[in-house]
């Protein structure tokens, strides 16, 4: 093939993308439901903590801090739980049911294009629902922003693509959309738990945060809550979360069926 030809194909799968994560754009937002839970849920969760007056009160037991510090990252990790186990699971496992990634794969718009379409919106909804948790946070609690910020935004950036690796793993063992739901929700549980949901992972006992900080949610809630008093991430903690995203990259791949 000539170099021509090569970069015409190149542009025509260019285009392709985008035409695409437009169309899949305007179908995001016609779906209430999805854009609630992704995009409005987290910071609602972190609302309703932040009346219960205890929660503004410092505790000595977490270092002078106060626990609505510590759920600003937890609402964080729940809006990345939200968009890759409950949002995007059941979506591309419903094309894949109805055949229509089978009858893309016999256009000029491949499936991996949708695929890339559909990583790339939930990993926006992810960040900017993040971004509004902080804000949030910031503006109604007093919750200090990130002292480090490059280490916030590295760990933010691995929590969001191990998020979505978790997802799409969900995605590759569920061939149908009841299913994707069914194992997205039996997923769900534990990783809102090891994410410190309902307890911080800092007011676990320390075996089990020792236990917890070795899953992709527990790493990055140690992760974030380090970049968010000064520290830097510890390499500890990058280092399974960026695991955690490889190995379930790899299963994705593996396991994936366009039909």
């Amino acid at each position: 093939m000539s170099a021509t030809a090569t970069t015409t194909a190149t542009t025509k799968a260019t285009r392709a993308t985008r035409a695409v994560l437009r169309t899949e754009a305007r179908l995001f937002t016609r779906e209430p439901g999805a854009l609630f839970w992704v995009m409005v849920s987290p910071t609602v969760l972190l609302v309703i903590l932040g009346l219960i007056p205890s929660f503004r009160e410092a505790s000595a037991d977490l270092g002078g801090r106060r626990v609505i510090d510590l759920y600003v990252p937890v609402a964080v990790l729940f809006a990345l739980i939200m968009s890759g186990l409950q949002a995007m699971p059941p979506v591309l496992a419903g094309y894949r049911e109805r055949g229509i990634l089978r009858r893309m794969s016999t256009t000029p718009v491949r499936p991996g294009a949708l695929l890339t379409a559909q990583l790339a919106l939930h990993a926006a909804a992810a960040l900017v629902s993040s971004l509004l948790v902080i804000t949030v946070g910031r503006l109604a609690f007093g919750v200090a922003l990130p002292a480090n910020l490059p280490g916030y935004a590295l760990a933010l950036l691995l929590a969001v693509a191990g998020g979505l690796a978790l997802g799409a793993a969900v995605c590759a063992v569920s061939r149908t959309q009841k299913i994707a739901t069914a194992v997205g929700s039996v997923v769900f549980f534990p990783t809102m738990f090891t994410a410190g949901v309902w307890v911080p992972v800092q007011a676990m006992p320390r075996t089990l945060q020792q236990f917890v900080q070795l899953t992709p949610y527990g790493a990055a809630s140690r992760a974030l809550d380090t970049a968010m008093s000064g520290g830097w991430p510890g390499w500890a903690a990058l280092t399974v979360m960026g695991t955690w995203t490889v190995l379930l990259t790899a299963a994705s791949v593996r396991w994936f069926r366009w039909q």
